[in-house]
């Protein structure tokens, strides 16, 4: 009879790691996920996955954890996605951020050494390694150029993923993955701080979440965000943690642009959501200096021809069909709290 394998999971109850567990889990894996441990219990995201996976609780800036786990559960694939994951709140948090993104990193990768040096290894890095590089299209050879403490860590934590592969013959994958979004995103992101505010006005929702900076998402009809002219690269994350998956079942390791080569604006973003729900954006949304980035990363698309010829992988969903779909997750989620 063959074992199924097992996978670690760090960030399991965040986006990216909710869907992985979700694939995992659909191909009869044995998942362990690490969660921080918390008074409140409930994890939307990983609701449907209650009873099918294993939760253990801990933080990546504590080694002895880290250790504990893998060597009890000798895991197969390790899948290190958990972070301090907002680039704005890196600015405020720049400390936090170097020890959980950038030195976390390296405690998971010597925990993987010291205990299970065969286990395949995918750290999720980022597009923001290449910070305010001037180049319409980056990809695996592109140089770093990061600038802001969020992306600084990141590449940080990529180098090292690197030097564990050169440096040790470990299984070692870099996923640079460009913006990827979804329903599960968290309000910290424009994204999602679009797509609930559209669903908010259109509802006429009396007490609307909060936002990063702890008022009302939506104030008088209006929401506020930061630079509309900013440009990203923009996926569903459902499809880019299939690329991660992916990466650690090909014969040799190697680290992947997992993107679109797709560019719009946040004021497109604001378009194509605001009009899902039937409404102006114009009428609705209003650039607030407080929500700028310090430094803003330069407009580039992400070319993933490498992972398309070595995978299979490439995109299935369009930027408009993103953002319609979570503009209607966000709809019936407010509709059914009503």
């Amino acid at each position: 009879m063959t074992t199924s394998k097992t996978a670690l999971v760090t960030g399991i109850t965040g986006q990216d790691g909710s869907y992985l567990a979700d694939l995992l889990v659909s191909k009869g894996y044995r998942v362990v996920g690490l969660a921080r441990r918390s008074t409140n219990y409930d994890y939307p995201n990983i609701r449907q996955l209650i009873g099918k996976i294993t939760l253990e609780y801990g933080d990546l800036m504590d080694s002895d954890c880290l250790n504990n786990l893998v060597s009890k559960y000798q895991p197969d694939e390790v899948y290190n996605i958990a972070a301090q994951s907002v680039p704005a709140d890196s600015w405020t948090q720049p400390i936090v951020t170097a020890e959980i993104t950038g030195v976390g990193t390296v405690r998971m990768l010597e925990a993987v050494r010291r205990h299970k040096p065969d286990a395949r290894y995918y750290q999720a890095t980022s597009r923001e390694i290449f910070g305010g590089i001037e180049q319409e299209v980056c990809d695996e050879n592109t140089s770093f150029l990061a600038n802001n403490p969020y992306g600084i860590a990141k590449q940080y934590a990529h180098l090292m993923t690197m030097n564990y592969r050169e440096s040790y013959g470990m299984f070692a994958c870099g996923g640079i993955l460009f913006n990827h979004e979804s329903e599960r995103r968290s309000l910290h992101f424009v994204t999602r701080k679009v797509t609930m505010a559209a669903a908010c006005i259109k509802l006429n929702v009396k007490h609307p979440p909060l936002n990063e900076v702890g008022e009302s998402l939506v104030q008088d009809g209006k929401l506020k965000i930061g630079n509309l002219d900013a440009v990203r690269d923009w996926g569903y994350a459902k499809e880019y943690v299939e690329a991660m998956w992916l990466m650690l079942q090909a014969d040799q390791p190697r680290d992947y642009v997992i993107a679109t080569n797709t560019a719009f604006t946040v004021r497109d973003l604001c378009r194509v959501a605001f009009n899902q729900a039937g409404l102006n954006w114009e009428d609705h949304v209003v650039s607030d200096q407080r929500f700028h980035r310090p430094t803003e990363i330069a407009a580039s698309r992400g070319d993933y021809s490498r992972a398309k010829n070595d995978l299979g992988w490439e995109p299935r969903t369009s930027f408009e069909q993103l953002i319609r779909l979570m503009v209607d997750a966000d709809l019936k989620l407010l509709s059914e709290r009503r």
